[in-house]
């Protein structure tokens, strides 16, 4: 009895490493921001419902300044691995530490503008860059 569970924890270890190996680098990716974003107490971007409030963590893909009616509009694109969320702060032409790559915890209410998740001046907190 004692050489069954012996033997599936190797298989294990060993099933997990060749997953590593035969993923592709943005699924790892994608899969230690899902895991950053549960270890944070974050919601998931992907759970996110119209006009709920939220907090969530991930990384900036992309920023973008592109005004609004006339307003600077500083937009970037935060991905948790789950989906993608427009974090918008109006007025603003840059803030420092915003770039792409970055990681950032924000928190505020959830918008859908044009079938996009969007949240409108977050609170929010930047990471350290590197490995924790």
């Amino acid at each position: 009895m004692s050489a069954v569970p012996g033997s599936e924890k190797p298989a294990g270890r060993f099933r997990r490493m060749l997953d590593r190996l035969s993923s592709s680098q943005e699924d790892l990716e994608s899969e230690e921001l899902r895991e950053d974003t549960e270890t944070a107490g974050c919601t998931r971007i992907g759970d996110c419902q119209d006009r709920q409030i939220v907090t969530v963590t991930g990384t900036l893909r992309t920023v973008t300044l592109r005004p609004r009616a006339g307003v600077p509009a500083l937009e970037a694109e935060l991905f948790d691995g789950s989906a993608a969320l427009d974090v918008v702060w109006l007025g603003r032409r840059s803030i420092v530490g915003i770039e792409p790559g970055r990681r950032l915890i924000a928190s505020g209410r959830v918008s859908m503008s044009r079938g996009r998740r969007v949240l409108f001046n977050p609170k929010y907190e930047l990471r350290p860059l590197g490995r924790e």
